[in-house]
C-alpha cells in the first residue's frame, strides 16, 4: 500500500502522524510511504531520518494526497485538506466530527473511508488510540490552568500548590476518565486542594484507594457541579462521550457566581466543549475572559509538547498502520470489530450512530456499509 503523511497546518500543530520507527516498520513489510518535506523537522524528524527508514520524501501536500492511498494524520484535516480527498482515499486521523458539520458535510462528499482514531475500541471498551493524548491533555489542563491563574495572565494571581500558610487553590475536575484522573495527578502533585466529580461509583473508588484522603470525591449532579464550581479558582472540564458532543454541564449562570480571575481549562473543546461558554481556541490566543472567568480552550492541546505527543501517539496507532496496510482497510475492519468502531464515514455514508445522531445523517452500520464495496 501506498501510505503518505501530509504535514500539519492547524494552528500550532506540530505533530506527525508517523514517525520513522513506524515507517521502518511498514517499508520493511513492501509498503511504499511518502512524507511531506519537513513534516517533522519541528520536532527533530529530520527528512534524512524519514529517508534513512524508506521513506520517500515529497515536495507538498498535494503530492502526498495525489500518491497515497492511505492518508495518516494527527489532527482532522481542514478545508484545504479536505478538498484533496478521493473516494479511492483512506483517511486515519482524529475526526471529532460531532461537533463539526462542515468537515462531516466535506468527507461524505469525498467518498472517502474515515477512521477516526477516537472511536477506536478494544476487548474492554476502552479508546486505545485516544488515551493517550487525553493522558497528555489532562496533564497539560493542569499547566495550562496554573499559567492562566497568573495575574499577568488575567487570573487571580495564585499559586497553584500555596505556600506555608497560604492556601492552596481549589482545583474541579468533572470527569474521572483517562483526562480526569491525570489531571488530579498533576494538581496533587503541585499540592492543589482537588475535587473530582464523576457518576461511575467505581471510577470514584479507584480515585479514592490511589489517593487517599489528598482528594475529594463527590457524585456529579447538576447541584454539586453548582455548589463547587461556584468557589472553585480552577476548573477542569474532562467530560467524554465517544464520538458524540460533550454535555453543557457547566452554564452561564455558574459562570457568574465564580470569582474574578478564576479559570476554566476546558479538555472536551474537540468535541464541543463541556461548559456553555466555550469556544475553540489555538495555541497562539489560547485564552478569553467571559464574566470575569478565564477560558482556555485550545482545540489541540497535545501539540504544545508535540514531540511526546507524536511518539505518544504512534506507540498507540502503529499496530492499527500496519494491519491497515497489510489487510487493506475494508479486510481490516472486518476482521477486527474494535479497529471497526472507528469507522465514521464511508463512501458517502455516516457510519458513527452519534454523528448521525447529532448532525441529522441516516445512519449507516460500519459493517453493512463496508459490505456494499
Amino acid at each position: 500500500m501506498r501510505i503518505g503523511v501530509p504535514k500539519e497546518i492547524k494552528n500550532h500543530e506540530y505533530r506527525i502522524g508517523l514517525i520513522p520507527g513506524t515507517v521502518r516498520e511498514l517499508t520493511a513489510r513492501g509498503h511504499e510511504v511518502f512524507i511531506e518535506s519537513h513534516a517533522g523537522r519541528s520536532i527533530g524528524l529530520t527528512n534524512e531520518r524519514y529517508q534513512a527508514a524508506g521513506a520517500t520524501i515529497l515536495p507538498d501536500a498535494r503530492s502526498v494526497f495525489d500518491t497515497a492511498e492511505m492518508i495518516v494524520k494527527v489532527k482532522e484535516p481542514q478545508a484545504v485538506e479536505r478538498a484533496m480527498l478521493r473516494d479511492d482515499h483512506l483517511l486515519f486521523t482524529y475526526l471529532h466530527l460531532a461537533p463539526d458539520p462542515e468537515q462531516t458535510r466535506d468527507l461524505v462528499n469525498s467518498g472517502a473511508t474515515c477512521i477516526a482514531y477516537e472511536t477506536v475500541t478494544d476487548s474492554e471498551g476502552r479508546l486505545p488510540l485516544l488515551a493517550p493524548m487525553s493522558e497528555v491533555a489532562g496533564r497539560l489542563s493542569i499547566q495550562a490552568g496554573a499559567w492562566c491563574l497568573e495575574k499577568a495572565h488575567g487570573g487571580r494571581g495564585m499559586l497553584l500548590g500555596g505556600v506555608p500558610g497560604v492556601q492552596p487553590a481549589k482545583v474541579i475536575i468533572i470527569g474521572g476518565g483517562v483526562v480526569g484522573f491525570n489531571a488530579a495527578q498533576m494538581a496533587v502533585g503541585l499540592g492543589a486542594r482537588v475535587v473530582l466529580l464523576d457518576r461511575n461509583l467505581d471510577v470514584m473508588r479507584r480515585v479514592d484507594a490511589l489517593f487517599e484522603s489528598r482528594i475529594e470525591t463527590v457524585y456529579s449532579d447538576a447541584d454539586a457541579i453548582e455548589q463547587h464550581v461556584q468557589n472553585a479558582d480552577l476548573v477542569i472540564g474532562a467530560v467524554l462521550i465517544p464520538g458524540a458532543a460533550a454535555p453543557k454541564l457547566v452554564t452561564r449562570e455558574h459562570l457568574k457566581n465564580m470569582q474574578d480571575g478564576a479559570v476554566v481549562v476546558d479538555v472536551a473543546i474537540d468535541q464541543g466543549g463541556c461548559f456553555e461558554t466555550s469556544k475553540p481556541t489555538t495555541h497562539e490566543e489560547p485564552t478569553y475572559v467571559v464574566d470575569g472567568v478565564v477560558h482556555y480552550c485550545v482545540a489541540n492541546m497535545p501539540g504544545a509538547v508535540a514531540r511526546t505527543s507524536t511518539f505518544a501517539l504512534n506507540n498507540a496507532t502503529q499496530p492499527f498502520v500496519l494491519r491497515l496496510a497489510d489487510k487493506g482497510a475494508t479486510q481490516a475492519m472486518l476482521d477486527d470489530p474494535h479497529l471497526l468502531n472507528g469507522l465514521n464515514v464511508h463512501r458517502g455514508m455516516v457510519t458513527y450512530q452519534e454523528v448521525a445522531d447529532d448532525l441529522g445523517y441516516d445512519y449507516v452500520d460500519a459493517e453493512t456499509a463496508l459490505k456494499t464495496d
